[in-house]
């Protein structure tokens, strides 16, 4: 039990929203329908799974491998939030309790999150550092608890959706059509901010 609550830590902690996922969650768990934010957030947390099981069973070569080539990964993630960010800021919301057409296709919701979680694979530094603050090492026993350690921080990280959804349950009656535009806008720029930001570093070297 030790360990499956030490993952949902880790999980928790590596979800903390502050970065363009977050941003997408938050705004679809808002504007969009229950399911495709659900979706959404599942989708992050999934991507958190994979990498947060490769540092706990000290999956070097594979590690090794997503580092030396997260270049690669970044551009591709900076490419796909400028997409993200710009298809958001032009798009119009209606009301999704009403209208089922105005959510994204649920299989979409889902994976693009996944993917532009996935497109950074410097979170598995991230989850290095957390597991030896909470004292989790890499050790042969966890091969044989991974799939509870997985779980764990599956759930760590889908924990951030009850903070959305009641985020939302305050503010979403509150708000009309030109309010949900203005979320567009706001979060969609902020998308773009950091596709724009990811890809200068890159170019820069960083």
């Amino acid at each position: 039990m030790e360990l499956f609550l030490k993952g949902i830590i880790a999980g928790f902690i590596i979800a903390v929203p502050l970065g363009p996922v977050s941003i997408l969650c938050f705004r679809r768990v808002l504007t969009d329908s229950l399911l495709a934010g659900l979706l959404t957030v599942f989708g992050a947390a999934l991507a958190d799974t994979v990498y947060g099981l490769m540092a706990a069973l000290g999956l070097h070569a594979i590690t090794q491998t997503l580092l030396t080539h997260r270049a690669p990964l970044r551009a591709g993630g900076g490419l796909f939030l400028l997409y993200l960010g710009i298809t958001m800021f032009r798009s119009h919301p209606k009301d999704p309790d009403k209208d089922p057409t105005a959510s994204p296709k649920l299989t979409g919701a889902f994976f693009s999150a996944f993917l532009l979680m996935l497109a950074n694979p410097t979170i598995i530094i991230s989850f290095l550092a957390v597991f030896a603050a909470i004292d989790v090492v890499a050790e042969p026993h966890l091969y044989h608890e991974g799939s509870r350690l997985g779980v764990a921080i599956f759930i760590g990280s889908s924990a951030w959706w009850l903070i959305y959804k009641l985020a939302a349950l305050r503010f979403r009656d509150r708000m009309g059509t030109k309010e949900l535009r203005m979320i567009n806008v706001v979060a969609g720029s902020l998308i773009c901010v950091f596709g724009l930001w990811q890809l200068l570093d890159l170019v820069r070297g960083k």
